[in-house]
């Protein structure tokens, strides 16, 4: 958890219907949270990233935006916004999409908004009234990659440019180097390797409704319709199923820091769920 400037609890308070099913049987995820757990807002949740400052979870929900610490406590960062779509640039600096709520004064949709100071605050910086993003990932030096109904990039997140791709993404996730990018479809795993401007299917992939990449740009982990938890550490080019959750998933990040195995975190129909060992089990941190 962070400093003492957030005090506010969170209030309690796919999803996208891809098809396909894994081979191998998920394991069942241990459903016991913590007997303090502060419940998650509501509804689907469209993104879930780590801030790479101080390794904060953050949460991207209806109700807005809520940070949740290793021992399952949970606190809500700024204002109310229907987060619909969401992703970390750096250090307390976010971008987001979406629709805002009562008194916040931002316009409907919001277009792209930028936070700097960790969610606290948030500000216009495109697309206001034109824009609801409910896929969004960072590419490096300020640029974007966005889905609205049509997929747009910008370099700078004010000027953009429509792009072509073959089938509507439930997710994007762009590399560290931003060149690789992964959409999740209905018709499998599609792969850029020119940040958005034309795009291959993964024959080697599963099908999968949630993916990300963790920091070293090689390892990507993702998540099929049925919970299944899919791993490749070739920069997408292979997978193979490391583990399995009970449900559903609506989002996925994942980190590794040195000495330490890889962190995932999935939200599911079930809760928030972490592991702790690359995938293979998980437990609930957060509940509904």
């Amino acid at each position: 958890m962070r400093s003492s400037r957030y005090v506010l609890t969170a209030a309690a308070g796919l999803a996208a219907a891809l098809t396909g099913c894994s081979d191998a049987a998920p394991a069942p995820a241990d459903a016991a949270p913590p007997a303090d757990t502060v419940a998650l807002p509501p509804g689907h949740v469209h993104g879930l990233a780590y801030d790479p400052g101080d390794g904060a979870l953050l949460v991207a929900t209806h109700q807005g935006l809520v940070e949740v610490a290793d021992d399952g406590t949970a606190a809500t960062l700024g204002p109310v916004i229907d987060l619909m779509g969401f992703t970390v640039t750096g250090s307390d600096h976010y971008l987001a999409s979406g629709h805002p709520g009562l008194r916040v004064d931002l316009p409907n949709p919001v277009g792209l908004i930028s936070s700097t100071d960790g969610g606290q605050t948030w500000a216009s910086v495109s697309r206001a009234g034109e824009s609801d993003f409910h896929a969004l990932t960072a590419l490096p030096g300020g640029g974007v990659l966005g889905f609205d109904g049509a997929l747009r990039r910008s370099a700078d997140g004010r000027a953009w440019e429509e792009l072509s791709i073959p089938a509507e993404p439930h997710t994007l996730a762009a590399a560290p180097d931003g060149g690789t990018v992964l959409a999740t479809t209905a018709q499998g795993v599609l792969r850029s390797t020119d940040a958005g401007g034309s795009w291959a299917v993964v024959t080697a992939a599963p099908v999968l409704q949630v993916a990300t990449w963790a920091e070293d740009g090689t390892t990507a982990v993702g998540v099929d319709p049925e919970g299944g938890v899919w791993m490749s550490t070739d920069a997408a080019a292979t997978w193979r199923q490391t583990g399995g959750l009970a449900s559903a998933p609506h989002a996925v990040a994942a980190t590794a820091s040195a000495g330490r195995p890889l962190e995932i975190a999935v939200v599911t129909d079930e809760g928030l769920m972490r592991s702790v060992d690359g995938g293979r089990t998980f437990t609930r941190l957060l509940g509904y």
